[in-house]
Formats: C-alpha cells, sequence, structure tokens
C-alpha cells in the first residue's frame, strides 16, 4: 500500500514539475519580428508577466525613449509612469492540455486600454502573442522571436 502512494507521489509531482518546465518555455527576452519593440517576460507565483525593454524611437512623439510616458492610461495617477520597464502582461497562464497561455490582460500604450490576451510558440519557436476584445477574432496579434540582446536598435 506504502508503494502505491509513494509511485503516485512521485507520477504526480512529476507531472506538476514537468508542466511548470513546459509552461517557462516561454520566460525570456523576446523581440516583435517586426522590430517595434522589445519584452522580458517573467513569472509572478502562477502567472505569467511581461513588461517593456525598448521600442522603436520612431513610433510615437519622438522624444527620448527613456523620458516617454503613459500619458493615454485611464487612470491620471499612471499617466507619470515611463513606458520603458511598465509591465503590460498580466494574469497569463500555462494551459497544458492546449500548449497555450491564457486568460491574460494586455496593455496597449498606444491606446490606453486593455486588452484579454493569450499566446502560443510555433513550431519554429516564435511566440505569438494576441490582443482581442470578447472575441478572438477581434483583436490583433503580434509575433515575437527570442533574443539574448540586451541593448536595442531599430534593425
Amino acid at each position: 500500500m506504502f508503494s502505491k502512494i509513494s509511485a503516485f507521489i512521485f507520477l504526480f509531482s512529476f507531472s506538476l514539475f514537468y508542466t511548470q518546465t513546459r509552461g517557462d518555455r516561454v520566460l525570456g527576452t523576446w523581440l516583435a519580428t517586426d522590430h517595434s519593440v522589445a519584452v522580458g517576460i517573467f513569472k509572478s507565483g502562477s502567472e505569467y508577466k511581461a513588461k517593456i525593454l525598448w521600442f522603436d524611437p520612431d513610433l510615437g512623439s519622438g522624444t527620448p525613449l527613456h523620458t516617454r510616458l503613459d500619458h493615454r492610461n485611464p487612470k491620471p495617477e499612471l499617466r507619470k509612469r515611463k513606458i520603458i520597464g511598465m509591465e503590460i502582461l498580466e494574469g497569463l497562464v500555462y494551459n497544458a492540455e492546449n500548449q497555450i497561455w491564457e486568460k491574460g490582460k494586455i496593455y496597449d500604450a498606444s491606446s490606453g486600454k486593455f486588452w484579454d490576451s493569450t499566446a502560443h510558440l510555433t513550431a519554429d519557436g516564435l511566440l505569438k502573442v494576441r490582443g482581442f476584445w470578447k472575441f478572438t477574432w477581434m483583436g490583433k496579434s503580434l509575433t515575437f522571436k527570442r533574443t539574448n540582446l540586451t541593448n536595442f536598435t531599430k534593425l
């Protein structure tokens, strides 16, 4: 009896570890394939989050990147926070059965709006992130490639 319980606990622990490892494949630094933005994805508890590391300086107002603020945020108290370093994705959880990250909220600083979000890895290692409103077909996708760059420029 003890050996059956031990075997069950071992298998359960292994499957839990395997699921966590599979979900963690999304962690790291990602650069949009159109070279418009770079994000860092990290884990906080059981959810995955992302923050902006860099974006194309030609987008927006033309002011230096390190001085740009979240001036379109619907909350006045957040309008003075810097875009660089800002968390833009929260609540994303890994669904091992479907091999996707889902139930996230993504923030679009250019409009000041939050969108529902999902993400998945393609067979060739690209990260497809979709922001949508109510229905997945009502939204926009952005594709990222993993990078080890720490200094970004418009390539």
